[in-house]
């Protein structure tokens, strides 16, 4: 069930869907043209992409972003806080605001979503993928996976988010967009903004996302992308490592593109938001 668009009306009222679940997912659809739609990362909401959202509505796109399910203004669900279930939920948003020729953009969690959704879903509404700092192939490190981060690296991020979450969000801040970094230009406000969004998040739906995003193996899905795919990632990434995640991906998406920003972090599209709106609205148009 759909309840509106705010950019067709010109009114502020929330725009949602209902699940077959019965989930109320929230989302923001502004502007015209070929749709371009946001994935966000862990533990934020559709706010993360404004930057890009502004930049694309200007330049001609409909930008469409949701909150994924206990993230944001979703829902907070207990229960179904899973790959496959936010792959489908992202499902029944395209269906029901019948979206086709997608680009579909994902970053971090993001990322794994929408190689989820081409993997369950195929592309038969998708034009194009873009993976910005994104999970896959696996974070975990497996006797499968050898480069992955070992399980203790999520079990403290788990123990943290129970512990103390909202020191733990403003804690994650500096090595997320790199502001630990000697040299680098700290902002105070990017730093609340991601406060704000992961405290918007449910406990039970963050906690239960970090072993989908750590855990969930999408190799297989990664080989099932079959439209132009740019995997863009910061080479000093510390949240995702670009060894074991952009530059394995690159060999696994069929004649992806790999675009490696010299001493970007993992927030890059809010730290050198020029260079990758830029780099992203080259990809889209060429």
């Amino acid at each position: 069930m759909r309840k509106g668009r705010a950019a067709e009306t010109g009114c502020d009222a929330m725009s949602t869907i209902t699940t077959k679940d019965g989930t109320s997912i929230f989302y923001k659809d502004w502007g015209s043209g070929q749709p371009v739609a946001f994935s966000h990362g862990w533990p934020l909401s559709a706010d993360a992409w404004d930057q890009q959202m502004m930049f694309l509505g200007a330049n001609g796109y409909r930008v469409i972003a949701h909150d994924r399910r206990g993230h944001g203004r979703s829902g907070q669900t207990w229960s179904g806080n899973t790959m496959d279930q936010y792959a489908d939920d992202l499902a029944e948003l395209f269906e029901t605001l019948d979206l086709r020729d997608i680009v579909m953009v994902g970053h971090s969690t993001g990322g794994g979503e929408v190689a989820r959704y081409i993997g369950r879903h195929g592309t038969s509404r998708v034009a194009k993928a873009v993976l910005l700092g994104a999970v896959p192939p696996q974070m975990l490190k497996t006797e499968a996976n050898p480069d992955g981060l070992p399980k203790e690296v999520f079990d403290g991020i788990r123990a943290s988010t129970l512990a103390d979450r909202s020191q733990f969000f403003l804690d994650l801040t500096m090595p997320f967009y790199g502001f630990n970094r000697e040299g680098a230009k700290v902002s105070e406000g990017l730093r609340q903004s991601f406060w704000l969004q992961g405290m918007m998040a449910g406990v039970k739906p963050a906690y239960d996302c970090i072993a989908q995003f750590s855990e969930t193996d999408f190799t297989e899905d990664l080989k099932k992308f079959d439209v132009p795919t740019l995997i863009a990632h910061g080479d000093d990434d510390q949240i995702v490592p670009i060894g074991a995640s952009g530059l394995k991906s690159a060999k696994l998406v069929p004649g992806a593109t790999l675009k490696v920003y010299p001493g970007g972090s993992h927030g890059l599209a809010q730290v050198q938001t020029d260079a990758f709106n830029a780099d992203l609205l080259a990809f889209i148009r060429g």
